[in-house]
């Protein structure tokens, strides 16, 4: 019996320490999905990939996180396998094992109910984020929110191949910003990263460029090959922007 409620409780902090941690990484800049993956990675001791591992170690605050998490969660899966073992050894009878199987069933039915609730995820989540603005020194910043990532705005990356639309061109002879598009950055493997690059920037094949805007517009310039269809798209999307904006500076009268 206590070694069941031991293991429903090994899990269960277990559990809060992954989400714990995946809020932090969040507010260092990853993304939602990368960071859950990231936390459980280094939690389990799974490891990931090279590329995603270079945004960790290149980052202080996410080294510190994921270094904490390891060490964790190595005595956390031992204590867990533990537990685990002993509710079903340490009885003599099959009622007694029956009854601890039953508290194991229940206790992590609960758990994963907790762990997809949308209820509990926004309450833990913002109590999470109070305690990390009080207790740690980390810059807590809603980067969601600094970016207005809503009414179908978001920020992406992709890879650049040689015969894509955005490649061997810099950012002045794209003219991006036309289309209501910004390049937050263009990471050049092994080489550089060019954070907030200027007009004179040329985007190369193999760089990892990040953009912020609008979803549609983002879907179309990742896509545009070097083509006809390319700079029809870019005119098409040039002429949407700018009647967007003329609606902005001159809103229709609501009656």
């Amino acid at each position: 019996m206590i070694a069941a409620i031991t293991l429903f409780l090994v899990v269960s902090l277990s559990a809060l320490i992954t989400k714990i941690a995946t809020i932090s990484l969040i507010h260092t800049g990853l993304s939602t999905d990368s960071a859950k993956f990231q936390a459980r990675s280094a939690y389990t001791g799974v490891g990931f990939t090279t590329s995603e591992s270079e945004k960790i170690m290149s980052h202080p605050v996410r080294r510190r996180i994921v270094f904490n998490l390891m060490i964790i969660g190595n005595a956390g899966i031992v204590t867990v396998m533990s537990s685990l073992i002993l509710t079903f050894i340490l009885p003599e009878t099959l009622v007694s094992k029956l009854y601890g199987l039953s508290v194991v069933v229940v206790g992590m039915s609960l758990i994963w109910w907790a762990i997809k609730s949308k209820w509990v995820d926004r309450a833990l989540s913002a109590l999470i984020v109070r305690m990390l603005r009080r207790y740690t020194d980390m810059e807590i910043q809603d980067f969601a929110a600094v970016l207005h990532l809503k009414d179908d705005f978001k920020v992406s990356e992709k890879l650049i191949g040689n015969a894509d639309w955005m490649a061997h061109k810099s950012l002045k002879d794209l003219n991006l910003r036309e289309e209501g598009l910004t390049v937050l950055g263009i990471d050049r493997h092994g080489i550089d990263y060019l954070g907030s690059p200027g007009g004179s920037a040329v985007i190369l094949p193999k760089d990892v460029v990040t953009v912020y805007g609008k979803s549609e517009v983002i879907k179309s310039v990742f896509k545009r090959k070097q083509n006809f269809s390319a700079e029809v798209e870019h005119q098409t999307f040039m002429k949407k922007e700018e009647d967007r904006l003329k609606e902005q500076d001159h809103p229709k009268s609501k009656s």
